[in-house]
């Protein structure tokens, strides 16, 4: 199964969109399912549903992370080169979704209990979100062969 599609089976099972990106890669960044799926749990619904920034690109960032982040403090050249990818990766999410916020991409505040309800009703979870969840995979997928 590629990445892509264990993200989405992993979303589809009840997973946030966090969860389901970053637990797609758990295994080859060190991450056993359950630790990623912890670590990611938080993000959903644009952090904690207040329609922040997207859950797949908190997950998506968290696996570039967990690839390119320094481990040493006097490794600036890691910081930099980490900052760089992460900057890629958000500019090519925004240029494909035209957004990077879960309240724009969804085109409602699901911190808004009517907003969320509303989104629930058009079925914008299972419509939308699957697709955003494999956008945010697709591009970690070329970042991580740089």
């Amino acid at each position: 199964m590629s990445h892509s599609e264990l993200a989405v089976a992993t979303f589809r099972d009840g997973f946030n969109c966090s969860q389901a990106v970053l637990s797609a890669f758990a295994p080859e960044m060190g991450l056993d399912r359950d630790t990623a799926l912890r670590v990611a749990g938080a993000f959903g619904g644009g952090i904690a549903r207040m329609g922040q920034t997207c859950g797949a690109v908190s997950g998506a960032l968290m696996v570039l992370g967990l690839k390119y982040s320094q481990t040493k403090p006097e490794d600036r050249p890691a910081k930099e080169k980490m900052y760089a990818i992460a900057k890629d990766f958000m500019e090519r999410f925004k240029a494909h979704n035209g957004s990077a916020l879960c309240r724009e991409l969804l085109g409602y505040d699901i911190s808004n209990p009517r907003e969320y309800q509303i989104v629930k009703d058009k079925r914008l979870f299972t419509s939308l979100c699957p697709r955003l969840v494999e956008d945010a995979v697709e591009i970690v997928e070329q970042l991580l062969q740089r």
